[in-house]
């Protein structure tokens, strides 16, 4: 059953800016602390920002001062508002809770950022 539907990703040039939105079940978004997550060609996936039920953030360093994680309540939805973009932020973003289960099937499609000239 899906639980996580992400959207918003695109391509945009260096410096652009993309918000991108997830989707949750209830019994995740009110429960457990939800990260953005993503994965470039060739690389592993790596946690780029946590945002738990109360509101308290976490980023990583690659992402701080350009990226902003929220949540809706009303929405179950949590957002990325990523600025500043470059090439290296080009990648598959994934939501998911944090930590992430060990099972690959708890992951979604995703949603493409491609930053690039």
């Amino acid at each position: 059953q899906v639980q996580l539907v992400e959207s918003g990703g695109g391509l945009v040039q260096p410096g652009g800016s993309l918000r991108l939105s997830c989707v949750a079940s209830a019994r995740i978004f009110n429960v457990y602390p939800l990260a953005w997550y993503r994965q470039a060609p060739g690389k592993e996936r790596e946690r780029v920002a946590v945002i738990s039920p109360y509101g308290s953030l976490n980023y990583s360093d690659s992402v701080k001062g350009r990226f902003t994680i929220s949540r809706d309540n009303r929405k179950n939805t949590v957002y990325l508002q990523m600025n500043s973009l470059n090439s290296e932020d080009t990648a598959i973003y994934y939501c998911n809770v944090h930590p992430p289960p060990n099972n690959n099937s708890s992951w979604g499609q995703g949603t493409q950022a491609t930053v690039t000239s």
